[in-house]
């Protein structure tokens, strides 16, 4: 098991990446301290209400109406910003100390308000024991193992209620994990070989794997559409970037 000190270090250290990466921390079963109430457990009954607030968030900034909003497009662009919450910070641990964030869903403590990156708490022992092999290839398979097949996939199971594919629920999460990695590398330019050598890896996990693609000028592009143009008036919103239906 990682130490509080060594996870502590760490953190402070992912925390300078950005805003993405800061997360506090808490011993496990207890509630973050100071929190005066603010925190909460990773619920469903907490992300049906999220999906339900970022309905409302997407129909304010277009002038419409919360029911011109498919609930099926506000779960999707609700998951976007938590995987993106979840992974920014793992994938940081595993570039730059080596350690593999593996905690419970329920283990998670946040603020679900609107606007920005949610914050996020972590228990003192979210690492999966100690710094590992730094090799790409075992981080990348013990991230796999560790937080795709566990906090993700509960993140993605309680959403899938909405109607959201999977297809497009994974494709979410590869966007965030190549978002994560474009944050790392512009923040510590000395970094990217590294952290390119760990997403690559890791977006060939089998979830991942069939949902994201390679352009011809090296650029990550995503099979999917995580639906936020159809929030707009007519549904003829901005596509992503790396959108499947960007040309």
């Amino acid at each position: 098991m990682t130490s509080p000190a060594t996870a502590g270090a760490a953190i402070e250290e992912i925390a300078a990446l950005g805003p993405f990466f800061a997360v506090h921390t808490h011993p496990p079963g207890t509630e973050p301290p100071g929190s005066s109430g603010l925190w909460q457990p990773v619920s469903r009954p907490l992300l049906e209400a999220r999906v339900s607030g970022v309905r409302d968030w997407l129909a304010a900034a277009g002038g419409q109406p919360s029911g011109a909003i498919e609930p099926r497009v506000a779960a999707s662009v609700a998951h976007l910003g938590l995987a993106a919450r979840l992974i920014s910070p793992a994938l940081a641990a595993a570039v730059l100390h080596g350690l593999v964030l593996a905690p419970r869903l329920a283990d998670l403590r946040w603020q679900p308000v609107l606007g920005g990156p949610v914050p996020l708490s972590l228990p003192h022992d979210a690492f999966d024991g100690s710094p590992a092999d730094p090799a790409p290839d075992r981080l990348a398979d013990r991230l796999g193992r560790c937080l795709l097949d566990g906090p993700l996939r509960e993140l993605a199971d309680a959403l899938a209620p909405f109607s959201v594919s999977p297809h497009i629920l994974w494709g979410n999460t590869a966007s965030a994990v190549n978002g994560a990695a474009t944050m790392i590398t512009a923040a510590r330019p000395d970094l990217t070989a590294r952290t390119r050598a760990i997403t690559s890896l890791l977006l060939d996990h089998p979830p991942l794997r069939d949902t994201n693609t390679t352009t011809p000028d090296g650029a990550f592009r995503r099979r999917s559409c995580c639906l936020i143009y159809r929030a707009a008036p007519g549904g003829k919103g901005a596509l992503c970037g790396d959108c499947v239906l960007s040309r």
